[in-house]
């Protein structure tokens, strides 16, 4: 099981991670929500709980609850720019389909 980083989505995370003075990691889970059923979630974390995954990139540590890591095994993050929009981007290998906005995700 892995969660695995670009390049520029480690960097654009220790810059967030280094604005914000403090931090252990960025975590990566799932909510319901959307047409779709899933949504990603992103928020720093600053203590670790019991059930928690942590993989660490380019020092840069992701943390993932063991619920959402069965949706999320083998998602890679990527941070891309695309004109003037800017975002990260998940390569989940286990979405079967996603809304037509992708802003949510079945599996």
């Amino acid at each position: 099981m892995a969660i695995t980083l670009t390049n520029s989505a480690a960097e654009r995370v220790r810059t967030f991670l280094a604005n914000r003075g403090k931090g252990f990691g960025l975590r990566l889970g799932i909510k319901t929500s959307g047409c779709s059923g899933l949504a990603y979630v992103l928020e720093f974390v600053d203590e670790l709980n019991e059930d928690d995954n942590v993989f660490e990139q380019d020092g840069v540590k992701v943390i993932v609850d063991t619920k959402s890591l069965v949706y999320l095994d083998g998602t890679q993050l990527d941070f891309v720019k695309e004109g003037l929009n800017e975002g990260f981007k998940f390569i989940n290998p286990n979405v079967k389909d996603q809304c037509g906005c992708g802003e949510s995700f079945n599996v």
